[in-house]
């Protein structure tokens, strides 16, 4: 058996057609379009790709974003200086802030002062703990982009096992609460699990979300599972992989998610969508899909 490719790109692009449609409603009900403002501080590599990649989602769907630099000698007071600024911008929607930051600044000062209605990457406080109590918000744009793909393939949720490797702040524990508000009977594995591989072949649903090249092999896999690999991992010679072990996986699973292809191009979308439904929330509306947007 070879499993089914899960194509993120090819999601990416029906996802990011019905964007530039909402965006064009939303234009004609508020004269303009939704705002965003992506803030880097300091010169990462990877967080210039990353936001490279949303400024260019964010120009084909008709969002206005823009960059906003910071040197990596900011101060906590120029961070958050701007960050206040940002909130009270009636242009801007949407603000998120690009991860990691030096060291000397503090991500939690970060989540604790972007506006709750602007948090489109689910990062604050109040974001986190709607999420927990099930009430509409802001979700992290990661955990929402398996999410996405599990809804698009229509993959059955209620009453599986689902096992998530990984039990980070922006993956592992809050995808962990979505599968469970889907009523799946979720197990989250981390580095103290023992007998890791026992656990992951009982999975019917099984994300790796850990930054482990290749850490997760056929051996580890129950026959037919669906397999999303949520890892990014850059080779010494060259190239990236996922967590999951995809060419001996394959042939196990029922589906797979690619590395890359699969949940990184969602990523971004969702972020763009979530700025989409803080707009349509700030002016007291609805989208026109009729999908509620986040609720303080």
């Amino acid at each position: 058996m070879t499993a089914t490719t899960l194509d993120g790109r090819a999601m990416g692009k029906e996802i990011r057609a019905e964007l530039r449609e909402e965006v064009q409603n939303y234009k004609q009900v508020r004269g303009q379009a939704p705002g965003l403002v992506i803030v880097r501080v300091g010169g990462d590599a990877a967080s210039g790709v990353y936001s490279k990649a949303i400024l260019r989602i964010a120009t084909d769907i008709g969002v206005e974003a823009r960059l906003e630099q910071l040197p990596e000698s900011a101060s906590p007071d120029d961070l958050r200086s701007l960050l206040l600024h940002l909130n009270q911008d009636q242009a801007v929607q949407g603000i998120i802030v690009q991860m990691p930051l030096p060291s000397h600044l503090s991500q939690k000062m970060v989540a604790d002062t972007i506006a709750p209605e602007k948090d489109i990457d689910g990062i604050s406080p109040q974001s986190a703990g709607n999420l927990f109590l099930g009430v509409p918000s802001f979700l992290p744009s990661t955990a929402a982009a398996v999410m996405e793909i599990l809804e698009r393939t229509r993959t059955p949720l209620a009453g599986k096992q689902a096992v998530v490797i990984g039990r980070s702040n922006v993956v592992g524990k809050p995808l962990s609460i979505m599968l469970l508000q889907k009523n799946a009977t979720v197990t989250v594995c981390h580095s103290r699990t023992e007998n890791l591989a026992a656990v992951t072949r009982r999975a019917d649903i099984l994300v790796a979300a850990v930054g482990r090249a290749n850490m997760v092999t056929a051996e580890m896999v129950r026959s037919g599972a669906i397999v999303i690999d949520v890892g990014i991992n850059a080779l010494p010679e060259g190239g990236i992989v996922g967590d999951v072990d995809f060419a001996s996986v394959r042939e196990v699973a029922g589906a797979v998610t690619p590395t890359p292809g699969g949940v990184g191009p969602l990523t971004n979308v969702l972020l763009l969508k979530q700025c989409i439904q803080a707009a349509w929330y700030q002016i007291g509306g609805r989208s026109s899909s009729g999908q509620e947007a986040f609720r303080s």
